[in-house]
């Protein structure tokens, strides 16, 4: 059993089939071992998969109607953590170990048209919606920037797209043709779509400013970031845990979930770069310094929670509810 708090529920699954993209991307096909159906999952789900020594989490391109595999597809990132890598090394046939689906990017089935964006790596969650949207023959419109040659999944769209009215799709080499795509279908959008996007997280921020600045509701903006920048190393601080007072130094270069897991505490994770909320601990006295993605406006205003991966403290100590 994996040691990884993500993965304690898990299931262990073997390789299917393998698969390489474009863009120096590969899918793989996870099966049961014994060929047994699989859990069913909602569009926009991912899962954790264990990779040698790294635990890292990939959205699901299929649509979980009873599957026979979940298949995720991953962008190598020779200067990454490592998991990347993992996962280009799988071989057919390989055991490996894998949560149940989560869903931190659902699909409304009350949306009366879905604009769906993606850049990069970031179309595997949008192909999923896509895919889902064409089985109920739902209206989705998808735009799709990505660098010269690095058209995963462009061809899954686009078939998806011959094969269903419903469903259109609009491809980008860079990012002057869809920005200008983006703003006109934001202005033309009839009333009641809701707008998916996933992509690095500067382009998750010029996609909602665009969309704000263009009168759309939050409540019809929905983001799946990834790719978290890279952080400065921050200011030391101190950790204190409420009730036995013990203290934990945190320093600078060593995040807040690091310095406690040192201590020999198992905080739940998944990105580690304050994306996908499993590491989020309460806090009850001090002001975090928030550097995530998850957290709205008004949880950060509030000041009782924290994502430990990636965000600090303002003060010399923050309290922590452990």
């Amino acid at each position: 059993m994996s040691a990884s708090p993500a993965l304690r529920d898990g299931i262990d699954v073997v390789v299917r089939e393998l698969a390489e993209l474009p863009g120096d991307v590969r899918s793989v096909a996870f099966g049961s071992p014994d060929g047994a159906p699989l859990t069913g999952y909602p569009a926009g789900s991912h899962i954790v998969v264990e990779c040698g020594d790294k635990v890292n989490a990939y959205s699901l391109t299929g649509i979980g109607d009873d599957p026979s595999t979940y298949t995720i597809s991953v962008l190598r990132h020779d200067a990454g953590a490592g998991g990347s890598i993992g996962v280009h090394a799988f071989e057919l046939g390989q055991r490996v170990r894998v949560s149940r689906p989560r869903s931190a990017f659902p699909q409304l089935a009350t949306a009366r048209r879905q604009l769906l964006v993606a850049a990069g790596i970031g179309v595997t969650p949008i192909l999923s919606h896509a895919r889902a949207a064409a089985r109920w023959n739902r209206l989705a419109r998808v735009l799709y920037v990505h660098r010269p040659g690095a058209d995963a999944h462009a061809a899954d769209l686009h078939d998806l797209a011959a094969r269903h009215p419903s469903i259109s799709v609009a491809e980008f080499e860079g990012r002057a043709g869809f920005s200008a795509a983006l703003d006109a279908e934001l202005r033309g959008s009839v009333l009641g779509t809701h707008l998916y996007a996933c992509g690095p997280a500067a382009f998750m921020a010029d996609v909602r400013a665009r969309a704000e600045a263009l009168g759309w509701p939050g409540a019809r903006v929905h983001t799946e970031a990834f790719g978290a920048a890279a952080l400065d190393a921050g200011e030391p601080f101190t950790a204190v845990i409420a009730g036995s007072g013990e203290r934990v130094d945190v320093p600078a270069g060593v995040s807040l979930l690091e310095a406690l897991e040192a201590t020999g505490r198992e905080i739940p994770n998944l990105c580690r770069q304050g994306v996908c909320g499993e590491c989020r601990l309460s806090v009850s006295a001090g002001t975090p310094l928030h550097r995530d993605h998850y957290l709205s406006p008004a949880e950060r205003e509030a000041g009782d929670a924290i994502m430990s991966c990636v965000s600090r403290s303002t003060e010399s100590e923050l309290e922590l509810e452990l």
